[in-house]
């Protein structure tokens, strides 16, 4: 039937993260891609357009699933264990995968240069995201009280420090190391009273 996909779009998106994830946007080829995917090249053209709709297409997948795992990590009661079992969830997803894929995020916005402004817009918008889910998380309850920054600045904050933490990763590649850099984070976030 004409028009009609031939194959799983999920399987196709989950197959392109992971090919983007380990090679990163510059080194991988659509041929690369359509490898992976177990699909034609040109029928990956005809269905996306091109390797940048596929790679925001597959981005966004991987987007949602973030920052839902990050909604719920971040739905404790106190600040503490809301911050630690979100960098659980970040430190778990930079290191999966052998061997370890790093933080997608940070891996593509070193390239972005390269990658285009719509990928650029994308990756700032999941940033801003995450700084908020982060922001409204530590606005809950008396959360913010537990805080040495306000909840806006604290989501600044683990965000940047996530930003480092996956570049510490690329060099460590050792999460419990990891998890000891977050914790000094937590520390000086959540002072505790004496």
């Amino acid at each position: 039937m004409a028009g009609v996909r031939q194959f799983d779009e999920a399987k196709v998106l989950d197959a392109v993260l992971d090919v983007f994830w380990q090679k990163g946007w510059r080194a991988t080829s659509m041929a690369d891609l359509a490898e992976a995917a177990n699909v034609q090249r040109g029928s990956l053209y005809h269905a996306y357009g091109g390797k940048e709709e596929l790679f925001l297409l597959a981005f966004e997948a991987y987007a949602t699933r973030f920052l839902d795992n990050a909604r719920t990590a971040l739905d404790k009661p106190r600040a503490e264990a809301a911050l630690r079992a979100f960098f659980k969830v970040a430190i778990a997803n930079m290191t999966q995968g052998v061997p370890p894929r790093g933080c997608l995020t940070t891996k593509t916005a070193t390239e972005v240069d390269g990658a285009g402004p719509r990928i650029q817009e994308r990756l700032r918008q999941l940033l801003d995201e995450l700084q908020g889910v982060v922001s409204a998380a530590m606005s809950k309850g008396d959360m913010s009280t537990q805080l040495s920054l306000s909840p806006k600045e604290t989501a600044q904050v683990v965000i940047t420090f996530t930003r480092g933490l996956a570049v510490m990763e690329r060099v460590y590649q050792n999460a419990p190391s990891l998890h000891r850099m977050a914790d000094a984070v937590i520390k000086a976030l959540v002072p505790r009273t004496r």
